[in-house]
């Protein structure tokens, strides 16, 4: 409840700076000069990137928790019983473990969102949020596909690589968090 608290807060400061910065630009773009309009015009650009970007963002997180939802009613919600820091910090050796795991889970069943999901969970675990994030997009992709009528596309596989050398590090081919 606290993260859903600060997550519309900072939303809300966010709008309303897009406000502001939006009317700046329509007051330079009044004013009328040639230089006026333009920076007008580039001040309005800003607003426009920042409204996509937190738009792109809510969505995301409503898509996730969604499935966090469901995979929780079917009782396949990863249990946060990792040994943390005093700090707070989950321990990077018990992150590892558990990656390792969620990466042979997914491995074994390559379309189960529900495997990418968890996956995406270990990748957060073990601090590697841009792993993290594009695992979870896997997920909400492989959610939407599966519960479509329609088949999706298929997507030819990547090379696979020699034995003994490392996965190619992308969302379909999940790799180390600490990209060893």
């Amino acid at each position: 409840m606290r993260a859903k608290i600060t997550y519309f807060i900072t939303a809300a400061v966010l709008v309303f700076y897009f406000f502001l910065v939006g009317s700046r630009g329509v007051m330079l773009i009044r004013h009328g000069t040639p230089v006026t309009v333009t920076f007008g015009v580039a001040v309005l650009i800003l607003p426009v990137i920042g409204v996509w970007f937190l738009w792109k963002n809510t969505q995301f997180v409503r898509r996730a928790n969604a499935l966090a939802a469901e995979l929780d009613a079917e009782g396949g919600l990863p249990v946060d019983d990792l040994p943390r820091t005093p700090s707070g910090r989950i321990e990077r050796d018990a992150a590892d473990a558990v990656f390792t795991k969620r990466r042979e889970e997914t491995e074994d069943a390559p379309d189960d969102w529900r495997t990418w999901f968890r996956l995406a969970v270990a990748y957060q675990d073990a601090r590697d949020t841009p792993r993290a994030r594009k695992v979870m997009q896997r997920a909400i992709a492989l959610h939407r596909t599966s519960r479509s009528d329609h088949p999706a596309p298929s997507t030819p596989s990547a090379p696979s690589s020699p034995p003994g050398e490392p996965a190619p590090s992308s969302p379909a081919a999940p790799s180390s968090p600490s990209g060893a």
